[in-house]
């Protein structure tokens, strides 16, 4: 949720936590605030982006330190206000000077807050974090690292934190439980984050810390250990990405240019997977698990959001292809329901990130029960991808924008690819995954010729972009498209908008359409294609203007439709692939059109480590 950096070495911390901030501001911009030490901690925060606790900075002119910690929030335990924003520090009157960072959410701060206030100390926020920094204090005897543990020991709840003190100047304690944080390891410097995007222009090289690490770093290295001081080591590894990847280069937002990168991240995403001449597929995190999966009697697909969608997706190509009974849940209510796992359950958790509170908690719930454990992320090393029994990556490679697009297809791709992998094992024959495996490897060429309508789609989104409510409709596979472009054009654009069923409009929703209302169908040529038309008849019968998603080369469809965006025609199976890229693109020109902040809507944050 938040974005944490940290920076200790020889150089100005300042600007290199500034500059972590700014790449680290689509996990949230609520408020932001810096601490550097120089004798003492020099802490600015402010309201709003990262640029305000920079102009604050400037103004102050008294930030040289090469040691210090940096911020950029997300809102949980309180309202967005500066004495609300990190750092947070112990109580004054104690006179440890400690100051801390924290993504996260400490659950049981309510009971830790009222025995630190029976000890004296006064808090001056609604934060949990400034709860942590208190208790830190509280447990302070010359050894922040020990002090760390402690206070930790007695936490509960999910934490990445960044910890100074004042007493020890040569120190910083990092530690994580649940949430994403990983040190950059440079030439007698070190920088945190919890994403690797504030590292990779420093360095390389970075150690991703698991759940309850603790580490203790100097300028002259680093020692890591459990909360309980239990020295473990550490595997120091090469980051996937480089900068280039997080650049914007000649696109006005990442989120445009991530639409646009879908071919070439897919290609990737096949690439050394798929062997058309031999009809295979190759999952190397899978492999040792084939026979287990090629006998599962039911698959559960968990996600939240936007994976959710490509979770229903995972449930129809399941379904077709290896003919295993499937179904989707939110992440968020399949811990919670007591959820039937029997013998040969099969559990998929998709995240883009891999740090997914409730997916991951899902995860752990459906092993705890039983479930062979699969994961589909993008983020190598993260907590989903350590936590499963196997998986698949998508290396689709960073993703900035907070609204997810590559991110969404790989996920639709891998599930594609694990289904034809199952289904192989189980039913399908030699050449019908061959042909398969051909439309597979065509689906980059096809998204970029979807792509060649944003012009139009541009132009046609304008004539509706005043409208405040839309419907999104399809049916099928193309069901969860129909969301997931509602979803697209809710959250970026602020449009209200729904997604559902074809057919269910008819009950109930029917009586939202008016004269002019803008319907989204996606009306591609498949087995239910005559039964979509029947709907938008329904539609224009009652005044509303309709925006089609057809095959190219449907011109019956011209007749219906006030606007048609062609997408090259597929496999029903694969269509989603296709059919998502004008409603991506649709959402995003409303969003630009209507002033909004494309890569940092309200209210969200990239990656949701909190429940």
């Amino acid at each position: 949720m938040c974005g944490i950096v940290a920076y200790i070495g020889r150089r100005q911390a300042k600007d290199i936590l500034l500059e972590g901030l700014k790449r680290l501001e689509y996990r949230g911009y609520d408020s932001a605030g810096v601490a550097v030490m120089n004798g003492g901690l020099k802490v600015a925060r402010a309201v709003g982006r990262v640029a305000n606790v920079e102009k604050l900075i400037e103004e102050r002119g008294d930030f040289t330190g090469t040691i210090g910690i940096a911020h950029t929030r997300w809102a949980t335990h309180g309202g967005v206000t500066e004495r609300n924003a990190h750092p947070h520090r112990d109580d004054a009157r104690f006179g440890h000077g400690i100051a801390i960072i924290h993504n996260g959410i400490i659950e049981n701060y309510a009971s830790l807050k009222k025995y630190l206030e029976e000890k004296g100390h006064v808090f001056t926020s609604e934060t949990d974090t400034e709860v942590l920094a208190h208790l830190i204090g509280e447990l302070y005897q010359g050894d922040l690292e020990k002090a760390v543990q402690s206070a930790l020991r007695e936490v509960t709840g999910a934490y990445a934190i960044a910890v100074v003190c004042e007493k020890e100047p040569e120190v910083l304690v990092v530690a994580r439980k649940g949430s994403p944080l990983m040190v950059g390891v440079g030439n007698g410097e070190y920088v945190v984050a919890s994403d690797a995007s504030a590292i990779v222009s420093h360095t390389t090289q970075a150690i991703a810390l698991g759940d309850y690490t603790v580490a203790r770093i100097t300028r002259e290295g680093f020692r890591t250990a459990t909360v309980d001081n239990v020295e473990i080591s550490a595997e120091i590894r090469e980051l996937e990405f480089d900068l280039e990847q997080i650049e914007l280069g000649h696109y006005e937002h990442f989120m445009l240019k991530e639409i646009f990168e879908q071919p070439r991240a897919l290609r990737q995403t096949l690439q050394g997977r798929i062997d058309v001449a031999k009809g295979q597929i190759v999952l190397g995190g899978v492999g040792e698990h084939a026979r287990r999966l090629a006998n599962a009697r039911r698959v559960v697909f968990v996600g939240q959001g936007t994976a959710l969608h490509a979770c229903m997706i995972g449930k129809y190509l399941f379904e077709d292809l290896a003919k295993i009974p499937s179904e989707h849940d939110f992440a968020s209510e399949f811990r919670y329901r007591n959820p039937i796992v029997e013998d040969g359950t099969v559990v998929v958790a998709v995240s883009q990130s891999g740090e997914t509170a409730d997916t991951l908690a899902a995860l752990q719930e459906a092993k705890q029960r039983g479930a062979l454990a699969l994961g589909v992320v993008n983020v190598v090393g993260s907590s989903i991808a350590r936590e499963t029994d196997a998986g698949v990556y998508l290396r689709v490679g960073p993703e900035i924008g907070v609204a997810s697009t590559k991110a969404f297809t790989g996920q639709v791709l891998v599930n594609a690819m694990l289904a034809t992998f199952i289904g192989r094992r189980r039913y399908l024959s030699q050449d019908f995954v061959t042909n398969l495996l051909r439309e597979l490897e065509r689906i980059p060429e096809k998204i970029e010729r979807a792509l060649e309508w944003s012009g139009r789609i541009r132009a046609a989104t304008a004539k509706y972009v005043h409208r405040e409510n839309w419907l999104f409709l399809g049916r099928g596979v193309n069901y969860p498209v129909a969301l997931e472009g509602a979803l697209k054009l809710k959250e970026i654009s602020y449009i209200h908008a729904e997604g559902m069923p074809a057919a269910e409009m008819k009950h109930g929703p029917i009586a939202l359409i008016d004269n002019g209302m803008p319907v989204v169908f996606v009306a591609t040529r498949n087995s239910q294609y005559e039964k979509v038309l029947s709907n938008i008849e329904e539609v224009r019968s009652r005044g509303g203007h309709v925006i089609a998603v057809a095959t190219e080369g449907d011109e019956h469809i011209r007749s219906l439709a006030q606007e048609v965006f062609y997408v090259p025609d597929c496999t029903e199976m694969l269509q989603p692939l296709v059919t998502v890229v004008p409603l991506q693109l649709l959402a995003y020109h409303a969003a630009v059109m209507r002033g909004k902040d494309v890569d940092k809507p309200r209210n969200l944050a990239k990656s949701v480590t909190v429940e």
